[in-house]
């Protein structure tokens, strides 16, 4: 069922689906004409509002190559792109990651998600010349290179697999200085000592309690065991490198970024649901995901904002109400409980005289 939630810009136009009810998986996809990006850019875009403050499960989309069986769709389901928010645990991140080859790729780099109850547009651009840019609201929060910040590829270099490092390579940057001696009468200062100050108690008996010994207390002269000091090692190397020889498995590959695709979907797991999802964009146009976002969205965030500020403005009174409302009948009970006291000890004198 579509629904805008509980606070929004336009009821009918910001109607998304929403999950529901708490601790289940959810899948839900839709096929569109199938297209390949080669040779043009690539805008996955949608939005996200999480009203119940997730703080587990999943917020991502998932752009699917040919084939999909909709009864059959499910998180081993292979994919094109993932991409989207995800927090559970120590994972708090956009997760933008990429099926190619028959593995999936994550990108190396940390993207924070938006972390507040609102609506939020999240969107990845992918460009032919393998270049890539990740906005939230509009605001690039990340770019680079597909080949520098994923894993696609085997590396240019290797180390050499016939060099080692020589059996008489020195790692120790210092040493113990040879030549230092210890100090006559290190040893002499014993760890602990009586202590000065200690007093045989008045009331203690030699023949009840046996000899009387002053207890010891740590030595303030005691320097511990003596440790000759470091020095620099004049027979070191430095750290020994493994020397590097080209890869003979690299390869270049200028199509990473193209793919086909016919359909959308997501497949996520939620503890705590309520995420609203809407407003799916997926095109070859970034002057197209940019124009939904000034002509719409910017009054869509507007009016949301003022919705839901003025619900927590009314929360906020309702609870300020309700905690008066507990603190004067705590008052009056407790100044009943005063009263029936007074009149308990007003019977008690009575019945003294």
């Amino acid at each position: 069922m579509a629904t805008p939630g509980k606070y929004y810009g336009d009821a009918k136009l910001d109607s998304g689906v929403q999950t529901s009810p708490d601790a289940r998986f959810f899948k839900y996809a839709a096929k569109f004409p199938k297209f390949s990006n080669k040779g043009k850019d690539l805008v996955i875009q949608y939005t996200v509002k999480n009203e119940q403050d997730l703080d587990c499960g999943g917020a991502y989309i998932k752009l699917l190559p040919p084939g999909l069986d909709a009864t059959t769709f499910n998180g081993d389901a292979p994919y094109n792109v993932m991409f989207g928010p995800d927090k559970c645990g120590a994972t708090n991140r956009v997760h933008f990651i990429f099926g190619y080859q028959g593995k999936n790729h994550l990108i190396k780099k940390t993207i924070y998600p938006a972390s507040d109850k609102l609506t939020h547009v999240y969107t990845a651009i992918i460009h032919p010349d393998q270049t890539y840019e990740v906005r939230i609201d509009n605001e690039k929060k990340e770019s680079g290179q597909l080949v520098e910040d994923w894993d696609f590829l085997p590396p240019k270099e290797i180390n050499d697999p016939s060099a080692t490092k020589p059996a008489d390579w020195v790692n120790e940057k210092e040493i113990a200085d040879p030549e230092a001696k210890k100090p006559e009468g290190w040893d002499d200062i014993s760890k602990e000592i009586v202590d000065p100050d200690a007093k045989k108690p008045e009331d203690w008996d030699d023949e009840l309690d046996g000899q009387w010994e002053a207890p010891t207390i740590p030595n303030p002269e005691y320097k511990g065991e003596w440790v000759a000091p470091m020095i620099p090692n004049p027979t070191y190397k430095g750290e020994w490198v493994h020397p590097k020889v080209p890869n003979p498995e690299y390869h270049t590959d200028d199509n990473i970024y193209a793919a086909e695709h016919e359909s959308v979907g997501f497949e996520i797991w939620q503890v705590k649901t309520g995420t609203i999802f809407d407003h799916i964009l997926i095109s070859d146009s970034v002057s197209e995901a940019e124009a939904w976002y000034n002509d719409h969205f910017v009054n869509q965030k507007k009016a949301e904002k003022e919705m839901f500020d003025k619900q927590e403005e009314e929360r906020q009174e309702k609870e300020r109400l309700e905690r008066a409302k507990l603190e004067e009948e705590e008052q009056a009970g407790e100044e009943e409980e005063a009263d029936d006291d007074e009149e308990d000890e007003k019977h008690h004198e009575h019945d003294e005289l």
